[in-house]
């Protein structure tokens, strides 16, 4: 995978102009849901958790950007899977800069306490864990995505459905590196301690690698 490719993804995205929907979803997601002299970590956590369907929503949008003669072309000139491995880096670095954004406003207007109001925690910590877990949840997300959309699934209905179930496992069944990560900071915020979710972190890395291996493989023989 070349520069030139992710450039050319991202250039993509951006003039399709439909990063614009999952954005603004994101946006009121956390309009709702985090308020100011919110707990920290709480607050943190619910970023981080809404930031999974989006992740994985960034997928199907980079993945079905090409119309199916450009993407022969760039398949051509590269490889199948370098070009599918693009749109799957570019959907996730997406997803990365929308949640350290996220972070920062997170943790400007929350209050650096536990659940309780009683335990004082460190904002700067508190947003570097929170960091630590949207980037699970945008692996996560990525590795959802993946395997719902082109070319595992190629059926646009039964892929937003699969997509959208995946999402929702992803963030409520045991040992799901997402759910892990969001439960440390909320876990966290009763505690009133800061966790370090590098546990997860390490388990979505291997996941989504292992979806992204499956995927692009598959591109080269559709």
């Amino acid at each position: 995978m070349t520069t030139a490719l992710l450039t050319y993804q991202s250039a993509l995205l951006l003039r399709s102009q439909r990063w614009v929907a999952p954005v603004v979803l994101y946006a009121a997601f956390l309009g709702i849901g985090v308020q100011t002299g919110q707990p920290v970590l709480d607050s943190l956590g619910y970023a981080a958790a809404a930031l999974l369907p989006v992740s994985a929503w960034l997928v199907r949008i980079c993945v079905s950007n090409e119309p199916p003669a450009a993407r022969s072309c760039t398949a051509a000139a590269t490889a199948p899977w370098r070009a599918h491995l693009a749109s799957l880096v570019t959907a996730l670095l997406t997803a990365t800069v929308l949640g350290a954004a996220a972070t920062v406003v997170v943790a400007l207007i929350s209050d650096g306490a536990s659940t309780d109001h009683k335990v004082e925690v460190p904002v700067p910590p508190a947003a570097g864990a929170g960091l630590l877990a949207m980037l699970v949840c945008a692996l996560t997300g990525v590795a959802m995505g993946a395997v719902t959309a082109w070319p595992v699934v190629r059926g646009p209905g039964l892929g937003v459905a699969g997509m959208l179930l995946c999402a929702l496992l992803a963030l409520v069944a045991p040992g799901s590196p997402a759910r892990s990560a969001v439960t440390d900071l909320i876990t966290g915020s009763q505690d009133g301690r800061v966790p370090a979710p590098l546990l997860p972190l390490a388990a979505a890395a291997v996941l989504a690698a292992a979806c992204a291996t499956a995927a692009c493989a598959l591109s080269s023989r559709r």
